[in-house]
């Protein structure tokens, strides 16, 4: 390679990484700058919740009552624990409430989660694994839960369709540990990115609840393609 091509090469590439650098800067700046308006972001600061998705399943649950005392709940993508956090007072996990049945909670995830009281965590555990399945089991009352939350999602690639495709397709391994874990007449509730791909899912939810819908609370931003599928009065199949 000639010199001047090489000098050119060089010259291309550190041009095109600080475009990027610059690009990414700006996008970080757009992030906090957002943050610090955002109104859930310190009031889950004010009351000590991991992180703002709280207030999304508290809106939820506000509507639907998916947790009850004395519930078993698996929380799906559970990192850093705000969903936990959430089911852990509603079905009371931590027993605060001694006059209320005391609840379950377990929470699974790929990434690390702080301990917190009132939930059994599986952090470094894939939820779509087998053996994490049997984990669960044991972790469970009778091997049973009433409620399946998830709130994972994949790590972004930055191509919308394809990262669609990928959160479907995690949704869709969860009726696969609904068959393993969920009480008949249970409850699933899972984020999806609104798409091509999100009608095939809610026909497959269909097949096996009673009852999907979908919701958007209002802690969820606007100009957010998210959406969450609530499935309700699960048909176990029979063997």
């Amino acid at each position: 390679m000639s010199t001047i091509k090489s000098l050119f090469l060089h010259y291309r590439t550190l041009h095109t990484s600080a475009r990027v650098l610059k690009k990414l800067k700006a996008a970080e700046q757009q992030w906090l700058q957002r943050q610090r308006k955002d109104p859930y972001v310190k009031a889950s600061h004010n009351l000590n919740f991991r992180c703002r998705s709280a207030f999304k399943l508290l809106e939820i649950d506000d509507k639907f009552r998916l947790l009850q005392p004395g519930h078993a709940v698996v929380d799906c993508g559970a990192a850093p624990g705000a969903w936990s956090q959430v089911a852990v007072q509603r079905v009371n996990s931590a027993g605060t409430d001694p006059s209320a049945p005391r609840g379950t909670v377990v929470g699974v995830d790929l990434l690390h989660i702080s301990s917190l009281d009132g939930a059994h965590f599986l952090p470094h555990h894939d939820v779509t694994d087998p053996s994490t399945h049997s984990k669960l089991q044991q972790l469970l009352p009778y091997g049973r839960a009433h409620v399946i939350l998830s709130d994972m999602a994949p790590n972004a690639s930055g191509f919308k369709e394809l990262d669609c495709e990928k959160l479907i397709s995690m949704c869709l391994t969860l009726i696969d540990l609904a068959e393993r874990v969920l009480l008949p007449g249970g409850s699933l509730l899972c984020k999806y990115w609104d798409g091509p791909f999100s009608h095939s899912l809610q026909q497959k939810l269909s097949c096996k609840f009673g009852s999907v819908r979908t919701v958007k609370p209002n802690a969820s931003r606007k100009d957010s393609s998210e959406r969450y599928f609530l499935a309700r009065m699960y048909r176990k199949p029979i063997k």
